[in-house]
């Protein structure tokens, strides 16, 4: 039973070492925020319920009419999701696709100072296209765009953990 328990606390040593540290609840810079994007947008909807649960201190504005109550705005300035083939069989027909999705936003105060100024995050994901499976490739096609749009999310959250005032 002991000589476990030195074998235990021999595994976990090189973890302690190495400033191992789960990813805790992040800490912003500001007490308030308002997210104005494009009327229907999916990332929009994932990030504000991304915010709310994330426990902290933050307040999420969803009402446009509280927008200047909002010590920060995220500004969600595009959307765009590509669908292009990058892939031919000898007859012509696509046999690959490569799915992006790429956003632009901006984080001002309501001074109009920018926290973050304007930047682009992008993912893209490769498929395999056939088209006698065409219906199951378009499941296919919205999980993956489901997945770009977490990924954006989270790369979105931890660039809002660092933003700092002007």
């Amino acid at each position: 039973m002991r000589r476990r328990q030195v074998l235990i606390a021999l595994a976990a040593a090189p973890l302690a070492a190495c400033g191992f540290r789960l990813r805790g609840v992040p800490q912003f810079a500001f007490r308030s925020l308002y997210v104005q994007a494009p009327a229907g947008s999916a990332l929009a909807r994932e990030l504000m319920r991304t915010l709310q649960g994330s426990g902290g201190s933050l307040t999420l504005i969803t009402d446009a009419a509280q927008k200047p109550q909002a010590e920060v705005v995220l500004e969600l300035l595009s959307e765009e999701h590509d669908r292009i083939a990058v892939g031919m069989s000898a007859a012509g027909q696509v046999r690959e696709l490569q799915l992006r999705l790429r956003i632009r936003f901006r984080l001002r105060d309501q001074q109009g100072r920018e926290w973050l100024g304007e930047t682009e995050l992008q993912q893209q994901r490769d498929i395999s296209y056939n088209e006698t499976l065409a219906l199951s490739k378009e499941g296919e096609e919205a999980m993956l765009y489901r997945n770009m749009r977490s990924d954006l999310v989270q790369q979105l959250m931890r660039r809002l953990a660092v933003a700092k005032a002007p």
